[in-house]
């Protein structure tokens, strides 16, 4: 898996699909421990064409008009997206993503409590399609070991599975 820079474009692998390599792509993520950085940086390294991998403190909304795909992941965090993420959902204008692809995921470990208060990308799910946003892909949970991880076996190649088949 080729590695994602800090902050910038991602590179692109090139494909034989012109169209694709054309599209633009932001991942936001926020992680507290580190995992949910992990994968999205395995996003933004298995999508082709123009990328971005940023911290959800870092971004400045005004970069949403220039992109086709936002893909969006948090922590769960009480059954929601962490604090600084809601802090980014919420500077989002109504109908911002009008005609933006969006996709939620997040990270999380199974309890009965976290069961009962459901996962932070259902929200974020909701959250970029109430601003207007087409959902292409059913929110994804990628899962740790324990609150602070590490990721269970095989969870970075499923991340990096699931962004291929979302950006196609």
């Amino acid at each position: 898996m080729k590695s994602v820079p800090e902050r910038g474009l991602c590179p692109s692998p090139g494909t034989s699909s012109e169209s694709r390599d054309s599209m633009k792509t932001l991942v936001v993520y926020d992680s507290v421990y580190g995992n949910t950085e992990k994968i999205a940086r395995a996003i933004g390294g298995a999508i082709t064409g123009e990328g971005k991998v940023i911290r959800a403190g870092e971004v400045d909304p005004a970069e949403l008009k220039t992109i086709d795909i936002l893909i969006v992941g948090s922590p769960t965090y009480g059954g929601r997206p962490t604090p600084a993420m809601q802090g980014f959902l919420d500077r989002i204008s109504e109908s911002a993503l009008k005609g933006k692809s969006v996709a939620a995921f997040d990270t999380r470990y199974s309890t009965k409590l976290v069961k009962i208060f459901g996962f932070a990308a259902d929200k974020i799910s909701d959250n970029l399609m109430m601003k207007g946003g087409t959902v292409i892909s059913s929110p994804q949970g990628f899962f740790v070991e324990g609150k602070k991880g590490p990721l269970k076996e095989g969870q970075i190649a499923r991340a990096a599975g699931w962004a291929k088949e979302i950006v196609k």
